[in-house]
């Protein structure tokens, strides 16, 4: 099994714009927009959370940058959420994205079945297709929940392919019937022992009445033409360029993309942030029976975990008794 590695060293000094952004870009000569992606601070300090192994902190690495990305490229007021469902040792991740880009994310996984994984003969040295060994079968879903009074939008395909970015692929072509490049790269600077980063980069084709004035007179050869050569310019680009905090984002662009006049637009931040909190816990135990919430109790209190941040909150007899007898 192999995992990209960041060999970069960050200095204390380093402007760190270039580090948890999303930078949305337009190529006007073939009529295509695009987003790039960077996480550090963002994606480290959401697996700092949880003690995963390495693979599985490697999948939910590369999932989150995902969702990201695929939320950037959507027009919505709510929550965007990429979750994974399969059969495999990782048997959920669960990646989501506020449109104010609140990131956070978490994964599921049964620590006897990836042992197995990693320890059958030749998953060290052959190689190594990380969603059919570590998801298995099952599928990929796309979320956009914005809230009370609106119609939840929800796209399910099933995993295909290597890579959670074969995925994507496949989600969009399926799905969406719509011409998707993407790329993601995940790993540790300077190792296991590293800061997390994630990035990616995603090209899409751009409807003529959005071109915001690039040339629309395209024939469908030229479209093709087009196509081909923007794929071949992003399959170029190294995690190296994709990762490393002391390469402006803009740079990475201009080099791919310097002969499609590339065209950037104006970034947005990210920021871990989970949305849990006591009064909603408080607000989940009121939907329970209180019976089947007192058998819960271990040394005399309730005590509840958020499973994207691992914060506990705990409920002793005297503050469940609030729970269920609020003041009036």
């Amino acid at each position: 099994m192999t995992t990209a590695t960041v060999s970069t060293h960050v200095s204390p000094d380093l402007d760190l714009v270039h580090l948890d952004v999303v930078q949305p870009f337009q190529l006007d000569r073939s009529n295509l927009r695009g987003r790039m992606v960077r996480l550090g601070p963002v994606l480290d300090e959401i697996l700092g959370r949880h003690a995963y192994p390495g693979p599985v902190a490697q999948m939910l690495a590369e999932t989150i940058t995902l969702a990201v990305t695929l939320a950037a490229a959507l027009k919505y007021e709510g929550v965007f959420t990429l979750q994974t469902k399969g059969d495999g040792p990782i048997s959920l991740m669960v990646a989501d994205v506020t449109s104010a880009g609140a990131v956070r994310g978490y994964a599921q996984f049964d620590e006897d079945a990836l042992k197995a994984v990693l320890d059958a003969p030749g998953a060290a040295s052959g190689p190594w297709a990380p969603v059919p060994a570590l998801l298995g079968k099952g599928y990929l879903a796309f979320t956009v929940d914005q809230g009370e009074h609106t119609q939840r939008y929800q796209g399910i395909v099933g995993l295909e392919g290597e890579r959670m970015d074969d995925c994507v692929r496949h989600y969009f072509t399926q799905s969406e019937q719509l011409a998707t490049g993407i790329v993601v790269h995940a790993g540790r600077s300077d190792g296991a022992d590293g800061t997390w980063a994630g990035g990616a980069i995603m090209l899409q084709a751009l409807p003529d009445e959005d071109a915001g004035g690039a040339a629309t007179e395209h024939k469908p050869s030229d479209l093709e033409d087009d196509w081909r050569r923007a794929m071949a310019l992003l399959s170029t680009v190294t995690p190296a360029e994709v990762l490393d905090p002391a390469l402006p984002v803009n740079d990475v662009l201009y080099r791919l993309f310097h002969e499609e006049e590339v065209r950037a637009y104006e970034p947005h931040g990210l920021a871990a942030q989970c949305r849990c909190s006591r009064d909603r816990v408080v607000t989940v135990l009121q939907s329970l029976p209180r019976e089947e919430v007192a058998e819960l109790k271990v040394d005399g209190a309730v005590d509840v975990a958020c499973e994207f941040c691992s914060t506990h909150y705990r409920f002793d007899d005297a503050e469940l008794e609030a729970v269920y007898s609020p003041a009036s």
